[in-house]
C-alpha cells in the first residue's frame, strides 16, 4: 500500500508533508494520549493531504476538521486516531465503517485490519474516496454507496463497526451484523452535531457500554438515523 510510482500528470507531494506528519503524530497524537504503536504508525504513513480539497492542502495537518464538500468534513487527526485506538483492532479483523467521507479514516483502518467495508450515502463522496484510495494502491478498503444506517449485511459479520456520524440511538442492524466479541464505536446523542462517543462490546450475549466522552460529528442520515430535515 502507498507504494505506487508517480505517473505523468500526478500532483507532486507538497514539500514538507513528511515532516508535518511527524509533527502531527508527536504534538497532536502522542502528546494527547494516543499510545497504540500501530495507530501512530498508520497516522504517520497515510498522506492526509491526498484526502482534502486542493485549496486546503496547506491545512491538511492542522488540528482541526476540514470541509470536503456536500456539507461533510474530514475529522481532525486526533479524532481519527482516538477512534482507531479505541477499537483495538487486530490484523485479521473485518471492519465496517459507516460514513466514508473523504476516505482518510478508511485508509487508516485499512492499515490496522485485514479488510474494511466503508459505506457512504453521498454518491459523489463515495466515488471520490474510491478514486483516492485506488490512487494510493489501498486494496483492502472497499467503498460502497448506500444508507449507512442499515450497515452492510452482504459482508457481515464484522469484528468491529465504526460510525463516523452521530445518531440518536444505536441502529439494531449493527448488532445483527457484529461478530461474537465484536465492538461498535458510535457517537450518540439526542441533538444532531452534539454527541457522546460510545463503545459497545458484545461478549457471550452481554452488551458492555463504555462512555468515551463528548464529541461533535455530522448527523447519521438514513432509515435508522436522522432525517434530512432534522440534520
Amino acid at each position: 500500500m502507498f507504494g505506487r510510482k508517480a505517473k505523468a500528470g500526478d500532483q507532486a507531494p507538497r514539500k514538507g508533508t513528511d515532516a508535518e506528519r511527524k509533527r502531527m503524530v508527536e504534538r497532536q497524537l502522542r502528546a494527547r494520549g494516543i499510545s497504540d504503536s500501530r495507530v501512530l504508525a498508520a497516522m504517520s504513513e497515510v498522506p492526509r493531504e491526498a484526502f482534502v480539497p486542493d485549496r486546503l492542502r496547506g491545512a491538511a495537518y492542522d488540528d482541526q476538521p476540514l470541509p470536503i464538500g456536500s456539507g461533510q468534513t474530514i475529522s481532525q487527526p486526533y479524532t481519527v486516531a482516538f477512534m482507531a485506538q479505541s477499537l483495538e483492532l487486530r490484523p485479521d479483523d473485518r471492519v465496517l465503517e459507516i460514513g466514508t467521507g473523504s476516505g482518510y479514516s478508511a485508509a487508516i483502518l485499512g492499515r490496522l485490519a485485514a479488510v474494511v467495508h466503508s459505506v457512504e450515502r453521498i454518491a459523489a463522496l463515495a466515488e471520490h474516496a474510491r478514486s483516492v484510495l485506488e490512487s494510493l494502491s489501498v486494496d483492502n478498503v472497499h467503498v460502497h454507496f448506500g444508507d449507512g444506517s442499515l450497515g452492510w449485511p452482504e459482508e457481515a459479520p464484522y469484528q468491529a463497526i465504526i460510525v463516523t456520524a452521530g445518531a440518536a440511538a444505536l441502529p439494531l442492524a449493527y448488532l445483527d451484523q457484529l461478530a461474537e466479541g465484536g465492538r461498535i464505536l458510535i457517537p450518540l446523542g439526542p441533538v444532531p452535531h452534539r454527541q457522546t462517543l460510545v463503545l459497545f462490546r458484545v461478549n457471550r450475549g452481554e452488551l458492555e457500554v463504555i462512555d468515551l466522552g463528548p464529541f461533535a460529528f455530522v448527523p447519521l442520515v438514513g432509515e435508522h438515523g436522522w432525517s434530512e430535515a432534522d440534520a
